[in-house]
């Protein structure tokens, strides 16, 4: 299981940019279809997909984790969002494709100026209802697909996953899965309705206590279930991928069908009551259901909070985990710190970290591929170097380093800023970086009452930025799974995200930055995990407030002592005594000595 995450996913250079879209679009016109839409999306719609879901990545050439391609007869577009507008600019030939910012100019604005009744394909697997409802609202006839257009000339596409599913040891869950089940089920019983589709292979794996490598950094098992009111599961897994051990992990109560048995089981819930999640399950399961005469429930998928708010030993499985991730990233530190400025590349410094990781207790694979950004390629927000991109760190510039691992008991994401030296770092570089600092603080000490939402907090984090006319074109935090996906919902810290209320047990990231194209980018992000505050005297209502899970030192050759309150002084202070107090002791030699010194008073 653990290997293949450590593969990379290889996208044939042949046949041509050119040669794929002038494919796509003869076979468009075969099936009587002005356009089709290609989206970065699996049947799962995970944020990350396996080489087999690549489609976006072979027709455009863009490798990043959101996009949606819109092919006309006669023109082409990509949309990203602002993480990926530098990027996309990179790596879609622009011969071929017109770039649009997905929120400023959104594909619905140009299917609105097409002729009416206008015929552009999808498939259903690839969207949800919501956003296929939203961009039908333009005017053009939208049409569901029975196969996938790109899959007809994608020619050489990888196998899908085909490795074994795992069950993920009590020990590390906390809770085990009938107790899941039954608490599943009774929401659904007390809502009066009959079941619900499971269509996120995350909720699944929670869901069921699994695991499995079928992506290359998030421990799933692509799989999707039906949850019955009485707490049954029918799970959706080709049976060769599960052993005797897995359907004793399973038990009774979980019924194995093959996934090409999804339909019919579906269409057995005729004259039933079913959830359906809108955010998390493809259109295809809507519209399958009420073809079969099944009532479909909107409704938030009955894992997905539970999931999100870990239980007590998930949440010292996080300690646990942050604790061993903290020591990597010293010696790590330390190291780089020392280390010669002739020959050092973005991708060495980022293979040191992983094989750090990799002696570290429980870790199987990075959590998401380190995106190690020296000098002009930090301000790409998320960068990956290549062989292609990859290049020397040099003295005198600004390194971003973000990166994270999975470890059985815990996923970690960790962003630092480094000046490389031996100079000192320009003032403005410093300023700059001190204010993404302070709302870094800022967020991480704020007390907020019970119900507030992550984008109510979410200009906490930009107001030093603000004070000084800048900003980050991006969300300023993220969930993050237990030994599941580094990004995960429903609660997130940014303008943009749906005002889920936090709650205890949550895990979030703090990581606000600001991107200077071209020259350098800065962020820093720890994870928080959200807690139940201390009543204080007066205090009329629940507070919560964050405990910091990630452990390593700022740098200091980068910090504007001046521009820092004293309040914010001494948080920096306390936060390295803590640091230093509970990572020095693994450490020995150079890298404890590098410690203290990192860790001193400013």
């Amino acid at each position: 299981m653990d290997t293949c995450w450590i593969v990379e996913a290889r996208l044939t250079n042949a046949p041509t940019p050119a040669d794929r879209i002038a494919a796509l679009r003869a076979h468009t016109a075969r099936l009587g279809l002005a356009g089709v839409l290609v989206p970065r999306a699996d049947a799962f719609l995970g944020e990350y997909v396996p080489p087999s879901a690549e489609r976006l990545a072979w027709l455009t050439g863009f490798t990043g984790s959101a996009g949606l391609a819109l092919v006309l007869r006669d023109r082409a577009y990509l949309f990203v969002d602002g993480r990926y507008t530098t990027q996309a600019g990179r790596e879609a030939d622009p011969a071929l494709w017109t770039l649009r910012h997905v929120t400023d100019q959104p594909p619905s604005d140009l299917l609105r100026a097409e002729p009416p009744g206008t015929r552009i394909g999808y498939d259903p697997w690839l969207h949800t209802e919501a956003a296929i409802e939203r961009l039908a609202g333009s005017g053009a006839e939208l049409v569901p697909l029975d196969a996938n257009p790109v899959d007809a000339v994608w020619t050489d596409r990888p196998a899908a996953p085909a490795g074994p599913a795992v069950g993920h040891p009590l020990s590390f869950a906390g809770v085990d899965s009938a107790a899941k089940r039954e608490a599943a089920a009774a929401g659904l019983r007390k809502a009066g309705e009959d079941a619900a589709v499971l269509a996120d292979p995350h909720s699944v794996a929670w869901l069921l206590n699994i695991r499995g490598g079928d992506l290359f950094h998030t421990p799933l098992a692509l799989a999707q279930a039906v949850l019955g009111a009485d707490g049954a599961v029918e799970l959706f897994l080709d049976p060769a991928r599960a052993d005797a051990a897995l359907r004793a992990h399973l038990g009774n109560a979980v019924t194995l069908r093959a996934p090409a048995e999804l339909a019919e089981a579906l269409d057995a819930l005729k004259g039933r009551k079913v959830r359906l999640d809108p955010d998390v399950t493809p259109a295809w399961f809507a519209r399958r259901l009420r073809e079969a005469g099944a009532t479909v429930v909107p409704g938030e998928d009955p894992c997905r909070m539970p999931r999100a708010c870990k239980n007590a030993v998930e949440q010292q499985g996080a300690r646990a985990a942050h604790a061993r991730d903290a020591v990597a990233l010293a010696r790590f530190l330390s190291w780089f710190a020392a280390v010669p400025r002739d020959g050092l590349t973005e991708m060495g410094a980022a293979a040191r970290l992983l094989a750090l990781r990799g002696a570290g207790q429980h870790f199987v694979a990075e959590s998401f591929p380190a995106i190690a950004g020296a000098g002009e390629h930090g301000a790409i927000v998320h960068y990956r170097a290549t062989a292609a991109t990859d290049r020397a760190i040099n003295p005198d510039e600004v390194f971003l380093l973000d990166s994270g691992a999975q470890y059985r008991d815990g996923t970690t994401d960790v962003t630092r800023t480094l000046w490389t030296g031996p100079g000192e770092a320009p003032r403005e570089i410093r300023e700059r970086y001190t204010r993404v600092l302070q709302g870094h603080l800022a967020l991480a000490a704020t007390r907020f009452p019970e119900g507030v939402a992550g984008p109510h907090l979410d200009a906490i984090a930009r107001r030093p930025l603000w004070l000084a006319g800048l900003d980050y074109d991006h969300g300023t935090g993220h969930g993050i799974g237990s030994f599941l996906s580094v990004h995960e919902g429903p609660a997130g810290i940014s303008r943009a995200a749906k005002p889920v209320a936090l709650k205890p047990g949550m895990i979030l990231s703090d990581e606000p930055g600001f991107y200077e194209p071209g020259a350098y980018g800065i962020r820093i992000e720890n994870l928080l995990l959200v807690q139940q505050a201390a009543m204080q005297p007066g205090q009329t209502r629940p507070f919560l407030e964050f405990e910091v899970l990630t452990l390593a030192p700022y740098d200091r050759a980068l910090i504007e002592v001046a521009l820092l309150t004293p309040a914010e002084r001494a948080q920096v202070d306390a936060y390295h005594a803590r640091v230093l107090a509970e990572v020095g002791p693994a450490l020995d030699g150079p890298a404890r000595a590098w410690l203290a010194a990192a860790c001193a008073p400013l």
